[in-house]
């Protein structure tokens, strides 16, 4: 079958089988790797992606279903060099360890504040619950969006970020007084 989708700002138009799913066609049709297959029955969360600005974990899409559809995928969300302030936000407060969930949890916060600028911990938790991470326990996620919600309100980001940390020389890290 013939689809048309615009992924990343570009429009693509291929012929798929009628039984691949969304994020076989966008890693092998396209090459638009950013998007990890975690489990590939729509547990985890790892290739969740924007549909038309909302989210959707792409295992559970066929790729015929997204004929006629804007998607926007990791690799699409920062506009040139500058990262969307979810992504700034996680990078900021360690959000990520190994990093293999971290583009569907990004993902699906934008769609979240994009529904819910002043989220709290709670909704943000409640927000991601079908993202799963097994690293970090959540907590550095959680601030990392809550971070990001007060910066794109126009707050400014929350405090605590490594970047808040005072720097030492060379010369001063580690000397005894």
């Amino acid at each position: 079958m013939r689809v048309r989708m615009k992924v990343d700002g570009v429009v693509y138009e291929d012929e798929v089988e009628p039984r691949t799913l969304l994020t076989h066609h966008l890693r092998d049709g396209l090459g638009r790797v950013g998007t990890p297959i975690g489990c590939d029955t729509s547990n985890c969360g790892s290739c969740t992606l924007l549909v038309d600005g909302e989210s959707v974990k792409s295992c559970s899409v066929l790729a015929v279903q997204a004929d006629g559809t804007e998607i926007t995928t990791i690799q699409g969300l920062a506009e040139g060099s500058t990262w969307h302030p979810v992504q700034k936000a996680f990078q900021e407060h360690h959000g990520l360890q190994c990093g293999y969930c971290t583009p569907g949890m990004i993902l699906a916060a934008v769609d979240l504040l994009s529904h819910n600028p002043d989220p709290t911990e709670d909704e943000v938790r409640h927000g991601l619950e079908g993202n799963l991470c097994r690293c970090t326990g959540y907590q550095n996620i959680v601030k990392s969006v809550l971070s990001a919600a007060s910066e794109m309100r126009g707050d400014g980001p929350l405090p605590g970020s490594f970047q808040d940390a005072p720097a030492e020389s060379h010369e001063t890290a580690g000397a005894s007084s």
